[in-house]
């Protein structure tokens, strides 16, 4: 008979493949990583602590970065190869400056509240503008890693002096000076703002990677708002989706799971318990606090409670652009209550009383 976790078993598979080690267990593991009380990177100019699979072993699917920049710090011109990249600027300001594969370049301001997407491969750049900024990367790759990139310092700093030469058409001398080593933040003068280039030339990029978040009228559901940015919203965000969640106190995002993607939060404000059902009688509550990481497998059915006195405030992201949420409540409300009746050996009266439609409370 095959083990949990074997491809060629019975138990617990869920979408595409195997059960990860860290779900296979008689009982399901945290779904809770205090990435807020975890040491933090020093750099001049910055911070970094990251929460993947090293720190976090459940979160297989998606990682995260808690980053801070000070004013005029830049992190880096660099881009990924393995992951996507995600991100809402918690407090501050900053200048993102991107280049896509036809080499069109966008220059833009971010804000409190705006999310910005950099697919894979997408060169890019961020500096802290007046007081700086504080902001929340997420990826979706499970395994990577914000100290593996791929830093334009690094790379030249690793090119042969002639070979530099010969591609950028000037003397070996001009870069005698040239760091021999990734600078990852380096710290100057913050250059003004290009003209904004003409909406359709060959100069202005197809899709901007920025959104403006929290500019979106929220979504109101019993207990709580919701802002939210798939692909429809935001269409260069093709392999993930966004959303800022409040939950009043005592409110409750509703009993639901994600067919197509696994969940990654972060808890911006306020306090909560999350309850995960992962099949075979199991299911797991955590309890959180602001600088806490969540996760919630692909599939995996779940609910969100405040459990504070003040509202709370949760970003929420999901490994794909295309939204999918399905709510037991809408379930329930479609399905014949005489079904329900013999679904669950009680009265058919029992379920007259349950909503006619669905409580709407997408996160």
């Amino acid at each position: 008979m095959g083990t949990a976790g074997e491809s060629g078993g019975s138990t617990m598979q869920p979408p595409f493949g195997p059960t990860p080690g860290p779900l296979a267990g008689a009982e399901l593991p945290s779904f809770r990583y205090p990435l807020g009380a975890q040491p933090t990177k020093q750099f001049d100019g910055g911070t970094a602590k990251e929460a993947n699979v090293e720190q976090f072993p459940v979160s297989e699917k998606l990682a995260g970065v808690y980053m801070t920049l000070e004013p005029e710090a830049l992190r880096e011109l660099h881009w990924h190869a393995n992951a996507a990249e995600w991100a809402y600027v918690i407090e501050g300001r900053c200048r993102v400056t991107t280049i896509d594969p036809e080499n069109q370049v966008e220059v833009v301001d971010f804000g409190p509240g705006d999310v910005w997407y950099f697919p894979r491969g997408h060169g890019h750049s961020i500096q802290g503008l007046e007081r700086g900024c504080t902001f929340i990367l997420v990826f979706d790759n499970g395994y990577f890693s914000e100290f593996g990139t791929f830093s334009i310092t690094d790379w030249l700093g690793h090119t042969p002096h002639d070979v530099l030469a010969k591609n950028f058409g000037l003397p070996e001398s001009a870069f005698a000076n040239f760091p021999d080593h990734e600078v990852y933040i380096a710290k100057g003068p913050v250059p003004p703002l290009p003209e904004d280039p003409t909406p359709g030339s060959l100069n202005a990029p197809p899709l901007t990677h920025r959104y403006r978040l929290l500019a979106q009228a929220p979504e109101p559901f019993p207990g709580g708002t919701m802002r939210i940015a798939s692909e429809m919203e935001f269409p260069i965000s093709s392999t993930m989706t966004g959303a800022l969640l409040t939950i009043a106190p005592g409110g409750m995002r509703e009993l639901h799971w994600h067919p197509n993607a696994a969940e990654w939060q972060f808890y911006l404000k306020g306090t909560a318990q999350m309850t995960v059902f992962g099949s075979h009688g199991r299911a797991r509550t955590d309890q959180f606090g602001v600088g806490d990481v969540g996760y919630v497998p692909q599939g995996y059915g779940h609910y969100i409670e405040n459990t504070g006195k003040d509202d709370l405030e949760v970003i929420v992201v999901l490994n794909n652009g295309t939204y999918q949420s399905i709510s037991i409540t809408a379930w329930m409300a479609g399905t014949p209550d005489l079904t329900l009746a013999t679904n669950f050996g009680v009265k058919e009266s029992i379920f007259e009383k349950m909503p006619g439609d669905a409580v709407i409370m997408p996160d």
